[in-house]
């Protein structure tokens, strides 16, 4: 599902409204010293600053998958559904729904998505928190996506917010790790949405997505609420629900294969 991480970058890129100081291209240092100063200007402290940018390198891998990334999805929804929703993931989605059934229910009650939804959502994008989440240092990708000048401004933003996630103590660096756009978690967030959606439901204190399964299925059905999910709706194509999971996924056959999921794991 990585490609598809893409419409929403490509798709927050257009709505980006802040403009940065720090010039893209030309000198890495020179643009991460100028990144450290927007860092320090948005309120992170030098401590987190000089920690998260110690050492750090570009990473020629992350450009690489990046120009990879950008064609054309060319499978069918048929295509595409068959190597993500089988029988084995729909089981084990299916004992999900029981083992965090009290969890679900209360994620439910509070922010309207049922739980079928949220569940389809994380075997989809982590296997349940089994699979792959990304082994990326999360700054290193960040940084590197930003000082390419392709989309400098949308990478730029999400460094930024990648800082402010150990700054509120939410991850300590050393867990802050990665997909190949700097996606965190088992829900795989970007950072901007794991600061603007990310849910302390577990009640330590902090916004967990890689570790708390209440925090990660909470976040999870916070960002389709507030982009306006609405229980007891239909979410299938040309629902409003389905246009609410734009904010998750823009791309149709992803939105599709979520709802095809979740109705297969209720039985529909």
């Amino acid at each position: 599902m990585r490609i598809f991480r893409w419409a929403i970058c490509l798709g927050a890129a257009v709505f980006a409204t802040p403009t940065y100081a720090a010039r893209c291209g030309g000198d890495f240092n020179t643009f991460v010293s100028a990144m450290s100063q927007e860092a320090a200007a948005a309120g992170v402290s030098q401590a987190v600053i000089s920690q998260a940018f110690a050492g750090v390198t570009q990473d020629p891998a992350v450009l690489a998958f990046d120009r990879r990334q950008r064609g054309t999805f060319n499978k069918s929804f048929e295509q595409y559904v068959s190597t993500r929703v089988g029988p084995g993931r729909i089981n084990i989605g299916r004992q999900m729904l029981q083992r965090h059934g009290s969890l679900l229910s209360r994620i439910e009650q509070k922010f309207g998505v049922p739980p079928e939804i949220v569940v389809a959502i994380w075997g989809l994008e982590s296997d349940f928190g089994k699979g792959d989440v990304g082994k990326m240092p999360v700054i290193r990708t960040l940084a590197t996506m930003a000082h390419d000048c392709r989309r400098t401004e949308l990478f730029q933003g999400e460094l930024l917010a990648a800082l402010k996630i150990v700054q509120r103590g939410d991850l300590p660096l050393r867990d802050l790790i990665g997909a190949y756009a700097g996606e965190i978690g088992q829900t795989q967030f970007l950072p901007s949405s794991y600061i603007k959606y990310g849910v302390d439901f577990d009640g330590n204190g902090h916004v967990d997505l890689r570790h708390s399964v209440p925090d990660v299925l909470a976040s999870t059905a916070n960002l389709l609420h507030v982009s306006g999910f609405k229980n007891g709706a239909p979410y299938g194509e040309g629902t409003a629900n389905f246009e609410a999971m734009r904010e998750w996924n823009r791309a149709t056959i992803y939105r599709k294969t979520i709802g095809y999921f979740a109705d297969r794991l209720v039985g529909r």
